[in-house]
Order: C-alpha cells, then sequence, then structure tokens
C-alpha cells in the first residue's frame, strides 16, 4: 500500500511492494543464501539476519514496457538499482524517497535488482550509531509507473488564507522525456473547478515549472476536530489528449506564529505530543499500514493531538493517516546528536541539504505537517554549526516559507541557535538525568531564552521529556527504571510543562521503547531506548494511565498571556 487514495487515472501505474522478493546477504555467514520476503521488509526481521550489517540484494522480476519510473519511498540506508544487470541509479538516506526513469525498455520481463547497504562508514554523514536502529531493507514502498512522452513529477498546492476565503498556490512540475521540443497543455482540478493552464512549450529532455493561482470556491478549514480533505489533480494534455495526471490532497488551514503562541487557524495551539520512532520488534521500521494506525489509535486513546518524527522523515502513509484525523506533525530532517567534529564530515551539509529537499518536495501538501525542523540536539553551540543551521533554516524557507521552523536543543543556555528559527525547542530530562525539581529547571531554561537568548519572545516548546521503565520491573523503592518512578516523573514533567502559562506544549519522550544501534549505546538495558509509554509490542506501562489522564484533562486551545 503506497497511499490512502488513488494518485492516478490515467498513469499506468503497478506496486511492486506487498509481494514476496528475493534476498540474499552479500557478505556474512548466510552470503548468498536465498530467503523470500515480503517487502516492505527489514532483513533484521529474517530470523537468520537479525543483526546483520551489510549490504542485502533484493530481486524480482517485472513486466515492463516503454518508459517507465521506478519509484522508491524508502530504502535503508543506501540503494544502488540495477534493471538487466545495469545500474541505473544510486540514493543515499532511508527516510526519503527517490525514482529513476528508464527509456525505451522492450516488452517483457526484466530483472529488477536493489542493492540495499545499512553499514556505517565515512561516506555517511547521517546514518551514524546511534540512539535508535539504522534498519537494512526496502523498507516502504515500491512503485512502477509506465509513462507516455512527458509527465508531472509533482503538484505543489499551498493554501493562502484571504479576507475573503482561500487562495491556492499551486506549482506543477512537468518533464519532457522525448527528444523533440513539445508543447503540453495543464489542467487543473480542485473542488469541483476546472482550470485550463495555458500551453508550455518544453525543450528535448528538459523540465518546466509551471505556476497558477486557483480559487476554490467556498471550501471548509482543516481542523483537527473537523480535518477536511480536498483532492487536487494536474492533467497534462498533448494536443488535446490527456496523456498523464497525477492527484494530491490539501487541507485549507494556516499555521504561523504570534508573539510567545503557535496560531491554527487563528486559534492558539497547546501541543500535547508524542516522539515516535518507526520501529516494531515484528516489523522494524517497515511498519505496515495497520501497525501505523494502530500507533494513531493509542496516541490518540493517550490524548494526544500531535507527533514528532523523530528523527526522519515518514513513511507518506503515516502522514496521509494524520491528515484524515487531524493529527498534527513536526517532521524533520535526518540528523540526531551529531558532534562538531561529525558535522565537518564533508558529506554532512550536502547529505542532509538533500534530506530536507527531498521531504519538503514530497510532503509540503499534508496539511497535519506544521512544523518542519532540523538537527535534533546537533552542534548548535558553535560558531561551524551556527553556519549549517542557518543554512538548512534558508534551505527550508526558499522551498516551503508558509510553515514555522524549529530544532530540538540540549545546549543548556549555551545554544547560540536560536535567533534562526520561529519556534524554541528544549530537549529536557529533569528528575532522570539529574534531580533537578521539574518546576525548577523548566522555569530556568526557559527564563534564560527570555533574558539572556536570541530566542526571546518567541513560541516556546519542550520537544522531549520523559523517563525509562522496564515493561513489568515494579518496586515500591520507586527506583529508576521501574514503572513506578517512569509514572511518577511524568506526572511532575507533564504537570510542569503544560502548567507553565507561556510554553506552547510538551512532545513526551518517547512513545515506544526502540531498539538501538549496538554500536552507539550497548550499555542502555535491553540495548533499547526504554522511555516509551507503551513497550516495544505497544504493552501498556503504568504511565499510559497518568499521561491519559493528564494530556485529556488540558485543551488542544487554550488563551495565552497577552491574549
Amino acid at each position: 500500500m503506497i497511499r490512502t487514495f488513488q494518485t492516478n487515472k490515467i498513469r499506468e501505474t503497478r506496486e511492486l511492494s506487498g509481494s514476496l522478493w528475493n534476498l540474499s546477504p552479500c557478505a556474512g555467514e548466510h552470503k548468498d543464501e536465498k530467503y523470500s520476503v515480503a517487502v516492505p521488509c527489514c532483513w533484521e526481521t529474517v530470523p537468520d539476519l537479525s543483526n546483520y550489517r551489510g549490504t542485502g540484494l533484493f530481486s524480482r522480476t517485472m513486466e515492463a514496457e516503454g518508459n517507465i519510473r521506478l519509484v522508491f519511498k524508502g530504502v535503508s540506508h543506501t540503494a544502488r538499482v540495477c534493471l538487466d544487470g545495469r545500474v541505473i541509479g544510486e540514493h543515499y538516506n532511508a527516510y526519503t524517497p527517490f525514482s529513476f526513469i528508464v527509456k525505451n525498455v522492450s516488452k517483457g520481463d526484466h530483472l529488477l535488482e536493489v542493492y540495499a547497504d545499512n553499514s556505517f562508514h565515512e561516506n555517511s554523514a547521517l546514518h551514524v550509531p546511534n540512539d535508535y536502529m539504522s534498519y537494512g531493507g526496502i523498507s516502504r514502498g515500491v512503485v512502477l509507473e509506465t509513462l507516455e512522452d512527458a509527465f508531472i513529477e509533482f503538484i505543489h498546492a499551498v493554501p493562502v488564507r484571504l479576507e475573503e476565503g482561500w487562495n491556492t498556490k499551486v506549482l506543477v512540475k512537468i518533464k519532457n522525456l522525448s527528444a523533440e521540443e513539445k508543447g503540453y497543455g495543464l489542467i487543473i482540478q480542485l473542488n469541483g473547478r476546472r482550470v485550463v493552464i495555458d500551453e508550455a512549450v518544453i525543450g528535448p529532455e528538459e523540465e518546466r515549472l509551471v505556476e497558477a493561482d486557483i480559487f476554490p470556491g467556498e471550501v471548509e478549514t482543516w481542523e483537527m476536530e473537523n480535518p477536511r480533505l480536498y483532492e487536487i489533480r494536474g492533467i497534462l494534455t498533448e494536443n488535446g489528449r490527456e496523456i498523464d495526471d497525477l492527484i494530491d490532497r490539501i487541507g485549507y488551514r494556516e499555521i504561523k506564529t504570534e508573539g510567545k503562541d503557535i496560531l491554527l487557524n487563528g486559534r492558539k495551539l497547546l501541543i500535547k505530543g508524542f516522539c515516535r520512532h518507526e520501529d516494531h520488534p515484528m516489523f522494524a521500521c517497515a511498519l505496515p499500514f495497520s501497525a501505523m494506525q494502530q500507533d494513531l489509535l493509542i496516541a490518540r486513546d493517550l490524548g494526544a493531538n500531535s507527533i514528532r518524527t523523530s528523527h526522519y522523515p515518514n513513511d507518506e502513509l503515516f502522514l496521509d493517516l494524520c491528515d484524515e484525523q487531524g493529527i498534527l506533525v513536526w517532521e524533520e530532517n535526518h540528523a540526531r546528536g551529531l558532534t562538531l567534529e561529525q558535522m565537518k564530515n564533508p558529506n554532512f551539509e550536502e547529505q542532509a541539504e538533500r534530506c530536507i529537499e527531498e521531504m519538503i518536495t514530497a510532503h509540503i501538501n499534508h496539511p497535519s505537517v506544521i512544523i518542519w525542523g532540523i538537527l535534533n540536539e546537533c552542534a548548535s553551540d558553535t560558531e561551524y554549526g551556527y553556519d549549517c543551521y542557518k543554512k538548512q533554516y534558508d534551505l527550508i524557507k526558499s522551498l516551503d516559507d508558509t510553515r514555522p521552523r524549529s530544532s530540538a536543543s540540549c545546549k543548556f543556555k549555551t545554544d547560540i541557535c536560536l535567533g534562526l528559527p520561529e519556534i524554541v525547542s528544549y530537549n529536557l530530562y529533569p528528575e532522570w538525568y539529574h534531580d533537578t525539581p521539574v518546576g525548577d529547571y523548566v522555569e530556568d531554561i526557559y527564563h534564560w531564552v527570555q533574558a539572556e537568548s536570541q530566542g526571546r519572545d518567541k513560541p516556546f516548546l519542550v520537544t522531549e521529556i520523559g523517563a525509562g521503565a522496564i515493561y513489568g520491573y515494579r518496586s515500591q523503592t520507586m527506583c529508576k527504571w521501574s514503572e513506578e518512578y517512569q509514572a511518577k516523573a511524568l506526572e511532575n514533567q507533564i504537570r510542569a510543562v503544560l502548567d507553565h502559562r507561556e510554553i506552547c506544549g510538551i512532545y513526551i519522550w518517547q512513545f515506544c521503547d526502540v531498539r538501538v544501534s549496538d554500536e552507539w549505546f550497548g550499555s542502555r538495558p535491553r540495548t533499547m531506548n526504554n522511555k516509551g509509554i507503551v513497550d516495544e509490542f505497544r504493552r501498556r506501562k503504568m504511565s499510559y494511565d497518568v499521561v491519559k489522564g493528564l494530556f485529556h484533562s488540558y485543551p488542544d486551545y487554550k488563551e495565552r498571556s497577552g491574549a
């Protein structure tokens, strides 16, 4: 399953995932052995390969003809794709989509091979041993598309609030695959309206961006309690014949900051959220559709209204579900806890910026995404780090200036980058990594931000806070790692943050327990990050009812100081 709705009516598409592929490790004890696996698949779920790090070959035959486009939603974490033994492209980063075009493919069966590599090496600046697992495999969907001489690569539709209603700023990217200069017409369908765009003349094997302002007529605003979605469809024509189309969905909503508040459609948000990794012991990071929805059902039962996609762009299926159910999303690029030395890796800036470009290009239409985040807990206390943060923030603004930007910092009173984004965010762990009373610690950092940093007078979020517990470990001594201690610590933390009149919300670390890289922090109990409100199998810890009771007792919107 690729999306929750139909994305094409003219273009011929076929899902290649959702079926069995052959998998063979390219090294190690089980080198060249063949396994039949259901793609999406992380090979760590294959019993023989639970700890395999290296390259694995996924292969299958497929029937194809003419101009084809192979779309991969995620391969972990480096991919080399071959068709009939010939390399057609490579891609780095597990968490962003990519595609390759092959023209004039002969009719018949063809061998598709994907070499996935999850090894750590000096050329990889973002995939490093870390506090989550870098799995290996084709972790998201794969699609085969058959194209004519031109196609629509994307259609971006950005809602703009006007005094009299809504406008839509539309940007469409068209690619000419032929060796001739050709003229193509474009039709946009939105909310029962049909707008014909002047013909675009595109040179041989070139592309063109087409812009338009489209008034959708009367539309309902996308709200958490009423997440109304509208399909927008682009149709490409040649000499009056419809040759291609692309369908996406949008929601008419406005997200912005005003003083110390985050406003959704003019109302002051109080974010009650969880940081969530794509991780499950049965599926690794290749969660199926039903498991994604189960996570959201649990989050909503807990009273959450937001998810932070820690620490990478998420599967678009997950974002579709958030769009449909009115769940707000903080989505961030892929970088967690990188030191200054790691940020000086010669590949860092290019790989991080490409991740931003691919994330926003793919996900800009999702109304649930309200914040773009970058560089969680990286070297934001250094001059070199400042330059990196500024470049990435500037890149986001050039791609999408309609959403606020932020980054989760752990640099206590030393962060020099807080003047760059619209929202100041901090990861805080009082009563876990140190014994400072929660209220004192939260007020201390908030006062420093307002009095001594460049982040004064901006909205403030607590983007991580929490405590660990081993599922089933109970102790009346209230010692750390007991369920009792986690429940008490979370109660203190949540109250201290959400009772603060000028803090805009909280993201609890974290939704569920997750596996961490063995190479990174083998001293973590069970080689897992155990701060989940549920364990890796989604079994409830004692803190579940505590969090649920507190989250439900605070509203989604709140009047703030100065209102």
